[in-house]
């Protein structure tokens, strides 16, 4: 809807239309990753998609809904793309397909379906299984590693050993450890020019992958599929965090360049913070939850135990949806504020 300008009608929109929408957003970062990791992320993407609407299918049923109307509408597609893209490329079939099943059996329907969740279903998956599974979601395939199709289908069917030299650290993983085994004594840019994973400004390679999902969430904004205010305040939080830090200490800390293009800042910017079911509605809450999402983030990813904090900050913030969207309603037409 586009509010600028008189007059004020609703413009034509469905559940459909606006998945189909997201999932071509994010086809520009997809394509990157597949230039970057190979073809095992389409694989990915095929078996959560396979497993999102199987799951999908059997809650309809149990619950007596009518499948054709909520497997058409595309929701559990974006679910299991969403998962896809924050798991390991060259993970175990059963890994993703738990991770999916997890998130719409457990996180969509057990709370009433669509509409219904308070929390973001595929940072659940990616929360339950980095937990529960840490060592194969930290297996991500080493930058340069040339893997025919076949090999990768068979080490995501485990049908192929799986070798240390084939997994290598994410860019934030890399920094984390050598920061960590430092003890102080490593100097960041001069560790950011010198580790092959490290390119331009953020991960080699990776850079491509979340400057996709950046034109991809740029799209979605300019079709009116997400408003600029959570992504804004998302970007906002982190960038104003890593930048104090960073000019505090730049020996230990790494530049909002790094951050915002590394791990899962751009994805979850455009496409996990908007979530309008688990998100806030209010114009001033979108911003306070984007930004509170940011700032935990960063927090976590530089000082937790885990290389990335954007599932944990998202899970975490969304239960604060309610308590912020109750104080920043806007004031009801017509009504005068109580003194």
């Amino acid at each position: 809807m586009d509010f600028s300008t008189p007059p004020y009608v609703l413009g034509e929109t469905s559940v459909r239309r606006v998945m189909l929408q997201v999932l071509l957003g994010l086809l520009p970062g997809i394509a990157a990753y597949v230039w970057l990791v190979g073809a095992s992320i389409v694989l990915q993407l095929a078996m959560a998609t396979l497993a999102a609407l199987t799951g999908e299918a059997l809650m309809l049923w149990l619950r007596g809904r009518p499948l054709r109307l909520f497997l058409s509408d595309g929701s559990a597609i974006v679910t299991a793309w969403l998962i896809a893209l924050t798991f390991p490329p060259l993970a175990p079939w059963w890994l993703i397909v738990v991770g999916t099943l997890c998130a719409i059996v457990v996180a969509k329907h057990l709370y009433g379906g669509l509409g219904q969740n308070p929390f973001n279903p595929a940072m659940i998956a990616f929360a339950v299984c980095i937990v529960s599974f840490p060592a194969l979601m930290s297996q991500w395939p080493v930058l340069g590693l040339k893997l025919s199709l076949d090999e990768q289908f068979k080490l995501i069917a485990g049908l192929a050993p799986r070798i240390d030299v084939m997994s290598g650290a994410t860019p934030l993983d890399a920094l984390k450890t050598a920061l960590k085994l430092g003890e102080g004594s490593v100097d960041v840019p001069t560790l950011l020019a010198t580790q092959d994973v490290f390119g331009n400004f953020a991960g080699r390679g990776w850079e491509w992958v979340s400057s996709g999902y950046l034109l991809g969430g740029l799209w979605l904004w300019q079709r009116k599929i997400i408003s600029w205010h959570a992504p804004l305040g998302f970007l906002g939080g982190l960038s104003l965090l890593a930048a104090a830090l960073w000019m505090w200490s730049p020996q230990q800390f790494a530049s909002p360049l790094f951050h915002l293009f590394s791990g899962g800042s751009l994805l979850g910017a455009f496409f996990i913070v908007t979530d309008p079911v688990s998100g806030c509605t209010t114009t001033r809450g979108k911003l306070i939850f984007g930004f509170s999402v940011g700032v935990l983030a960063y927090t976590i990813r530089v000082f937790g135990g885990y290389p990335d904090g954007v599932a944990f900050a998202v899970l975490l913030l969304n239960l604060c949806v309610p308590l912020i969207d109750m104080y920043t309603q806007p004031p009801i037409f017509g009504m005068k504020n109580e003194p």
